[in-house]
């Protein structure tokens, strides 16, 4: 390989706080999708909010960061903040480490942000998602 051919898994890991506010750009985001889903089911719920409507809220949820974690490994907000996720080797994600990541990282939030903190103390500054899915965050060449 070339030495300055694009090695995802020799790149630095990215902060916490460029992680941070790439989460905050994806919120708002991912807030003008959950909106066009609950217009979509609102016909079927009439403006209620049960279980059914809120695991559909959560898949929608799920749906918009797995799609773009395993086409490219950047969401719009990651793209914004040149973050890419990659597996521990460098490959693509999975369906599976998706899931893995996502859900985790809920729990990390329901910690009180504690999985995410982590991240400051892990040599690779990778947070309970990054562990247990087995992905890094890394920092994207300019």
């Amino acid at each position: 390989m070339a030495e300055n051919s694009y090695q995802p898994e020799k790149l630095p890991s990215a902060s916490l706080l460029r992680r941070l506010t790439a989460i905050f750009y994806d919120s708002l985001l991912l807030f003008s999708v959950l909106f066009f889903a609950a217009a979509l089911a609102y016909p079927i719920t009439h403006g209620q909010v049960n279980f059914g409507y809120q695991i559909y809220l959560l898949m929608v949820s799920f749906l918009y960061f797995a799609w773009q974690w395993i086409h490219g490994g950047q969401t719009l907000g990651m793209k914004a903040w040149r973050i890419q996720l990659i597996t521990g080797d460098g490959k693509p994600v999975t369906w599976q480490q998706t899931g893995w990541r996502f859900f985790i990282a809920i729990v990390s939030w329901l910690a009180l942000g504690i999985g995410f903190l982590w991240a400051v103390f892990d040599k690779q500054q990778r947070a309970w998602h990054d562990q247990v899915s087995n992905t890094r965050i890394v920092l994207r060449p300019k």
